[in-house]
């Protein structure tokens, strides 16, 4: 199976992870909305959302909510945006949720969202790097 994320998972492909333990690995969207903008996902493919087996939904979105937390304090968000698409709209079909950092009046409208890209590398870095600290420091 080709898996971008299991990829991830793996370490076999290179991303800026902010948290990884047992059940996921959540690391920076290569194409973020806003600076931030992580993936969560667990270990296991799964697909969907209902594919998840029911012992691992709460080991699961415990650490989504984690990150949800350090995102927007990493971040020094206002709130954040949380969401998962499950089938449709899914870019890779292997289950993760997108946890953004908002602040009022960020520009974002609606469901159709510029997406952008970190300056360069070391951006990216030092972006995960806050999130990673706030996840410690939580």
């Amino acid at each position: 199976m080709d898996c971008i994320f299991c990829a991830v998972v793996a370490g076999t492909v290179p991303a800026h992870r902010v948290l990884a333990d047992e059940a996921v690995v959540a690391f920076l969207d290569h194409r973020p909305l806003f600076p931030g903008h992580v993936l969560v996902v667990p270990r296991e493919h799964v697909e969907t959302v209902t594919d998840l087996p029911a012992d691992q939904v709460g080991p699961y979105f415990s650490r989504v909510q984690r990150v949800v937390a350090a995102v927007e304090s990493g971040m020094a968000a206002a709130g954040s945006f949380v969401a998962a698409n499950n089938r449709v709209s899914q870019s890779v079909p292997h289950l993760h949720v997108h946890v953004v950092p908002r602040n009022r009046k960020d520009g974002l409208r609606g469901f159709f969202w510029p997406r952008g890209h970190y300056r360069d590398e070391e951006h990216a870095a030092a972006t995960a790097a806050l999130v990673r600290a706030a996840l410690e420091s939580a």
